[in-house]
């Protein structure tokens, strides 16, 4: 369905923005006004990563007239597969003090508002108010569902993205014409099934489809043409190069935009109602963590320890722990590896950072492994803290 548009256009472009945006310009959609609207517009893209940086970079060609940036991390070296905004001299470098520098270069136009700091309960609902439209590139699931109740309770429009692998999805949530995050989503995942670009990577090609899928619909909004991807869902597969829309309806007994809404404020803690681990894990790990120093010195010792890594195959080919046996997270899980675990040595779990050896730890005190521990910051404390030679991921 069409929408009005979201912005009213500006008094006028100057003769430098009509030579910049003269192919907007000639398409009658869009044309004069539409081009007044951008560049009337403010947009605030939540993210400088992975969809961020498309983002961002498209929504500054296309003469949106004020773009916020919003992250609080550094870039890094594994970033530059995907996030095509920063470059190897950003290394080290604020993500969003980098993606401002590369939309001054696109576009010096466009004025760049810098919030250099994470998105919190404290400050995302004044955050988000000076902003028309919100872009959310975020990769986890609490800052998702605290940029959603904050959009709907502002009543402010956001596209969504989300990617994985080789699979990636849109959406334009407006809880004012159609469903929110939570209508399509009313729970989050449970912990540990559904593993973050960290854990199960991403083709780097696929932040640009998607990010420019967001980029298309925002323009949408904003100039009030086409058919936006409200009460849609977009899912795009880039191995079987395929669209394909699902429906997604406003549930009615939404808990913040249905009938009877009995979230009216921002929850108190977001990590809490996702959970990046199951109650399980948290209980398992409370006295049964170690740091990557205690596991050195073990070794040193000569300790009577058997060291696992849950992570992937293919992980494990990038950079192990050295003396690790590879035993994927499935297979202790599932219970299928219980068996194959010593009964007269210590088990030692680990994985990329900690989380998924949490999981497994859970599962292998509940076997009768009593005294099993994991690794607290898993191979990536193994490279940064005992052997800086080894790659990182």
């Amino acid at each position: 369905m069409s929408l009005p548009p979201l912005v009213e256009p500006a008094s006028e472009l100057t003769v430098d923005e009509v030579r910049r945006y003269s192919r907007h310009l000639i398409i009658p959609d869009v044309g004069m006004t539409g081009q007044k609207r951008l560049k009337n517009a403010k947009v605030l893209c939540v993210g400088a990563g992975g969809l961020g940086s498309p983002a961002l970079m498209y929504l500054a060609a296309a003469g949106v007239g004020t773009l916020g940036v919003i992250d609080f991390d550094v870039v890094d070296e594994s970033n530059l597969q995907r996030q095509i905004i920063h470059g190897q001299s950003d290394v080290g470098r604020a993500k969003a003090e980098s993606a401002a520098a590369s939309v001054a270069e696109i576009n010096p136009l466009v004025e760049v508002i810098v919030h250099n700091e994470a998105l919190t309960n404290d400050n995302v609902m004044e955050i988000f108010s000076g902003y028309d439209l919100i872009v959310d590139g975020t990769d986890n699931f609490a800052t998702r569902y605290m940029v959603n109740d904050a959009a709907v309770l502002l009543g402010k429009p956001y596209v969504w993205g989300s990617i994985y692998r080789f699979d990636g999805q849109a959406s334009v949530f407006w809880a004012e014409h159609g469903p929110c995050y939570r209508c399509l989503y009313p729970e989050p995942p449970p912990p540990g099934m559904v593993p973050s670009c960290a854990e199960g990577g991403v083709l780097g090609v696929l932040c640009a489809s998607i990010g420019s899928i967001q980029v298309n619909e925002a323009i949408k909004l904003l100039t009030g043409i086409g058919d936006p991807l409200v009460g849609r869902l977009m899912i795009y597969d880039a191995l079987e190069m395929s669209y394909r829309a699902v429906k997604v309806r406003k549930d009615p007994e939404c808990p913040l935009c249905g009938k009877n809404p009995t979230i009216t404020e921002l929850l108190e803690d977001y990590e809490a109602f996702c959970g990046a681990v199951s109650e399980e894990a948290s209980e398992a790990v409370k006295d049964s963590t170690i740091g990557v120093r205690d596991l050195k010195a073990m070794q040193d010792r000569g300790d009577d320890i058997f060291l696992i890594d849950v992570r992937e195959p293919n992980e494990y080919e990038i950079v192990s722990i050295p003396g690790a046996t590879l035993i994927p997270k499935g297979e202790i899980l599932d219970g299928s590896a219980l068996e194959r675990l010593p009964q007269d040595k210590k088990i030692v779990l680990h994985c990329k950072s900690g989380v998924r050896s949490a999981e497994c730890l859970a599962v292998v005190k509940s076997a009768g492994f009593s005294d099993a521990v994991h690794v607290g910051g898993g191979v990536l404390a193994w490279v940064n803290q005992i052997d800086p030679s080894l790659p990182s991921y």
